[in-house]
């Protein structure tokens, strides 16, 4: 009985197991059920969700156009936000609700086009209106994301935590500018004339290590004791013709500064020059050139170009005023054109200016180019100047000058060399006005063909005063026209420049300029004889600084050619309203 009784106890326990262990299987197979049930019913509840919000975000995208004007009409008639140099915290808030502000730009720049296109810029408002509304948005914009990246990197870098970002916007300047141009023949052609609205909206920025006033806002001249300098300044326009839209573009404009002193003997600058613009007279690229002051060749209408300048010198002093230098030119130039060419050029210099008492000195230089060109014969080119000076007093001198060119083509150009003697004088009435005449002869000895020859000239009158500045150029004799549109080389040339500018009041400057050209083309043309343009333009303008970051400013022009070709004669007139805001 009692091993009876112990066999049914071990059955029973073995009973009671496997109902426990199938009960826990039981409850783990209903558990992992439960769990792959709610998981799948949450993935199927956010995919709805999510396509949910989809089409919420759909529906309300259709009414942004109505959203953006809204916030555009609130913008305007809000106040402007203050700038506070050291609040981060505030300068964040600032920049969130300027980049609200940013998606209303451009809504309200197509509206403006529309508008314009269908009434043809009837009335002054129209013309204004979007330019007003885009600068109010972009000035906060601006603004802020600058301020909010210096303030950034205030607390990422331990050495400028005590920085104030007021004094770092001495150095850094943000603008923009809007302008809205009428131009009565945009081809420059003698019929069929095509006039146009052009409106140009240019964002910018200048960095220098030259602080800014606290008045003018203008960079201050660089002192001894910085042996370091750069000035930058960049900005990129975006081009709408009102009727030929085809013609739009975008147009960029640079300028590069810098300089290095690794003693007070020894210096390194660097100078770069960007445009690409569609003007169908270039702008004079050289560090001389005076401002308005145009090259000689020209498109037949209007093509983007692209040129940039790239120019590093060294210069070393062995003494008061005699200067050993080296200068080196890469200048590239491309253009969107079939008719017109690529060229490149390469060009190094060095010279030596050394006087030899305080009275007598010389200045020796040498000029070696080397042209590249799309597909006209390629370039070599040396250029010999010497220059003998005999100075009476130290505000004025007179000097003798040699100059011989010779320039190599390849074939079948026809190779060419230049002699020009002259002589002249520099004469300063005061510190601030200064002459220089020079006059000579030339004569052109081509390898075949006829000889060229006559006066040269180059006088230039400059003033620099406190309220006033203007200058005045009159060239003649001949000029080299290498590296542009047409490269006409060899060229008989007159002309006769000027500017003005004076401080009518504390906020308001107006000014005057003017131009005469006379220029003898050395091509033979289909039409029998040779081509002479003589080009006359003046025109005149000013501008007014209603705050101290905002400008309004007026320039009117006209332009004439009377060549003794009649394909060649055209009128301009030209009108110009911008608006710049500086920050």
């Amino acid at each position: 009985m009692g091993e009876k009784g112990e066999s049914n106890r071990m059955n029973l326990m073995t009973l009671n197991n496997d109902r426990s262990t199938a009960a826990q299987h039981h409850r783990s197979t209903a558990a992992r059920q439960h769990r792959s049930t709610a998981a799948r019913q949450h993935r199927s509840t956010a995919a709805r969700q999510h396509f949910l919000t989809l089409c919420s975000s759909l529906r309300a995208l259709r009414s942004l156009p109505y959203a953006l004007c809204s916030m555009l009409h609130a913008l305007c008639s809000m106040p402007l936000p203050q700038h506070r140099s050291t609040a981060a915290l505030q300068h964040f808030l600032t920049l969130c609700s300027s980049l609200r502000a940013l998606c209303s730009m451009p809504y309200a720049l197509c509206f403006y086009r529309s508008t314009a296109a269908q009434q043809h810029r009837s009335t002054f408002i129209s013309i204004l209106y979007a330019p007003c509304s885009m600068l109010y948005a972009l000035r906060s914009v601006l603004r802020s994301l600058c301020s909010f990246a210096l303030c950034s990197l205030l607390l990422f870098l331990p050495s400028f935590v005590r920085a104030e970002v007021g004094d770092l916007f001495k150095y850094l300047q943000p603008y923009i500018a809007v302008q809205e141009e009428y131009n009565s023949n945009i081809d420059l052609t003698p019929t069929n004339r095509r006039e146009d609205y052009i409106t140009t909206v240019s964002p910018g920025l200048r960095i220098s290590t030259l602080p800014r006033g606290e008045v003018t806002r203008r960079q201050q001249v660089p002192t001894a004791e910085q042996r370091f300098g750069l000035d930058f300044d960049f900005n990129a326009g975006f081009v709408f013709y009102a009727k030929e839209e085809d013609n739009n573009y975008t147009r960029l404009s640079g300028n590069v500064n810098a300089w290095y002193f690794f003693d007070p003997r020894l210096s390194l600058r660097l100078r770069n020059y960007l445009i690409r613009s569609d003007e169908i007279r270039e702008t004079d690229y050289s560090a001389t050139a005076i401002q308005g002051q145009t090259l000689i060749s020209r498109t037949i209408r209007r093509v983007p170009y692209y040129r940039n300048v790239f120019e590093p010198s060294l210069e070393y002093r062995f003494g008061r005023e005699n200067i050993f230098g080296l200068s080196y030119r890469n200048n590239i130039y491309e253009i969107k054109s079939r008719i017109y060419e690529d060229s490149m050029e390469n060009y190094v210099s060095p010279r030596l200016t050394y006087w030899f008492n305080i009275r007598n000195g010389i200045a020796l230089s040498y000029g070696f180019t080397a042209g590249d060109f799309e597909r006209s014969p390629d370039l070599i080119g040396h250029a010999v100047t010497g220059r003998y000076t005999y100075r009476f007093n130290p505000r004025t001198s007179v000097f003798g000058e040699y100059a011989y060119l010779l320039r190599d083509f390849d074939p079948p150009s026809i190779d060419y060399e230049v002699h020009r003697p002259s002589l002249g004088i520099s004469h300063a009435f005061s510190r601030t006005l200064s002459v220089t005449v020079q006059g000579g002869y030339y004569w052109q000895d081509p390898e075949r063909g006829p000889k060229a020859e006559g006066l040269f000239y180059d006088v230039s009158v400059t003033e620099r005063a406190e309220r006033t500045t203007y200058s005045i150029a009159l060239q003649g004799g001949y000029t080299e026209d290498f590296f542009t549109a047409e490269n006409l080389g060899f060229t008989k040339y007159y002309r006769g420049i000027g500017r003005i500018s004076h401080q009518l009041l504390e906020r308001m400057t107006v000014g005057g300029f003017g131009s005469y050209e006379r220029i003898k083309y050395s091509r033979d043309t289909a039409a029998g004889p040779r081509q002479i343009d003589r080009i006359f333009s003046v025109g005149g303008d000013a501008a007014y600084r209603l705050f101290r970051w905002l400008t309004f400013s007026l320039e009117a022009s006209f332009r004439e050619n009377h060549s003794n070709l009649d394909t060649a004669d055209y009128t301009e007139y030209r009108g110009i309203f911008r608006i710049t805001a500086s920050f």
